[in-house]
């Protein structure tokens, strides 16, 4: 069986960086931090006080505002990215096989505000008997955002949610290239969301140690393979591609922002929350991607890292980036995004597919921020091009995005310049 090539058409993008791909992309050009004091709840008494929020966002110019009070916050976000990204496809829906598209998005917690809100509010009428909102499981469960995507469109093609923490979207990407290149569907939207900025989600993280504290200066918290890093900054946001057979979108004069040309799972089979020591899942991921991709080594570019700016996490990365690429990874640029977005946990991977994309179609590396000269870790090997502080303008041929999830979930996305 021949496989078909697919292509992406269309972006959508709510983040800490800006509420559309365009506006996210210009920040993360410029090294902004999305990082601040939290605002979504009172973060007083927590060891953690910032977080990187999406700010500024009117879910009204998006969503009606009756059906938006049924949905979570992950989920509104979802939606607008969707909303985003199928109109920046320029597919006429009146002219589509709505049994041929389909929805496959990632998250890795789902509706945790909700959940807390509800179990807040059973707590205070205990008493009286249970009290829960008739909306309370379809506004928290992982597969909604899906499925109300896919409402909203009347999208009848395959329609399910990807739970992996936070290689959730990547692993959305990644189903949703294997459907179409199979020949199941014509375009998929694709991507993820999560928002678990939240007294449980802080909390939780808190309690692990997971979280930087830097709360006397937020904003160069996230600090990938410096030294000095303590710990990630939760995100918030949602990231959407739309995926399309090439010969479709050939057909109907769509933009094309690149061609995905593989993609790569694997487990670190190792702990529950720590990436193996040695790169083992990191390195083995990447190395299956450039397989099914086709794709050497050298034939890469440009390596939007998982780099959460934890200490064993970085390490193990910047260790199976050189066991992968040999002498290619001195060649390569590498940039961590969470620097500046912080770690969007079930939406990482598909806000950094956007990220590498537009990397790829532009010829420009996005920085990884917050890198002082003396602040170098003695485990890293500071002769690769980390694109500290400042992008970088270079040929991007073909580039990679890496996310690993806690439980040992490695996923790997290839993008390649678009050619006839």
């Amino acid at each position: 069986m021949e496989l078909k090539r697919v292509v992406v058409t269309g972006l959508g993008a709510v983040t800490p960086l800006g509420n559309s791909p365009e506006e996210t992309w210009k920040n993360a050009l410029a090294g902004v931090s999305g990082a601040a004091e939290i605002k979504g709840f009172d973060s007083s008494l927590f060891k953690t006080h910032f977080a990187c929020e999406v700010k500024d966002l009117a879910i009204t110019d998006f969503l009606d505002g009756k059906e938006a009070r049924k949905m979570d916050r992950y989920t509104q976000l979802a939606m607008i990215a969707a909303i985003q990204a199928v109109k920046d496809s320029g597919m006429d829906l009146d002219q589509e096989d709505k049994n041929r598209i389909g929805v496959i998005y990632g998250v890795g917690i789902g509706g945790i505000k909700t959940f807390e809100t509800e179990v807040k509010m059973y707590g205070a009428h205990e008493a009286a008997g249970p009290k829960f909102s008739p909306f309370f499981i379809p506004k928290m469960i992982a597969d909604i955002a899906s499925g109300q995507i896919s409402i909203h469109f009347g999208f009848h093609g395959p329609n399910y949610t990807t739970t992996s923490a936070c290689a959730s979207s990547s692993n959305a990407l990644a189903d949703a290239f294997n459907q179409i290149r199979l020949g199941k569907a014509n375009a998929i939207v694709a991507g993820g969301a999560e928002a678990a900025i939240c007294a449980c989600g802080v909390g939780g993280f808190n309690a692990m140690k997971a979280l930087s504290t830097r709360n006397d200066d937020p904003t160069t918290a996230s600090r990938p393979f410096s030294k000095s890093r303590d710990g990630f900054v939760m995100g918030e946001g949602a990231g959407c591609l739309i995926l399309e057979e090439l010969e479709h979108a050939k057909a109907r004069g769509a933009k094309i922002y690149a061609e995905m040309v593989g993609e790569g799972e694997s487990a670190d089979a190792y702990h529950i929350t720590a990436s193996h020591p040695e790169g083992l899942g990191a390195r083995l991921v990447m190395e299956n991607a450039l397989r099914d991709s086709g794709l050497r080594p050298e034939d890469i570019d440009y390596i939007n890292v998982h780099g959460t700016s934890t200490h064993v996490g970085d390490i193990s990365e910047a260790k199976a980036i050189k066991e992968v690429f040999g002498e290619s990874a001195y060649k390569l640029n590498i940039s961590s995004t969470k620097s500046m977005t912080g770690h969007l946990l079930g939406a990482a991977g598909a806000v950094e597919a956007m990220l590498t994309i537009l990397a790829v179609q532009n010829d420009i590396i996005p920085p990884t921020i917050n890198h002082e000269e003396d602040d170098k870790d003695e485990e890293i090997d500071y002769n690769l091009n980390f694109t500290f502080n400042k992008a970088q303008k270079r040929t991007v041929r073909a580039a990679i995005s890496n996310t690993f999830g806690f439980g040992g979930h490695n996923a790997c996305v290839v993008f390649k310049k678009y050619a006839e």
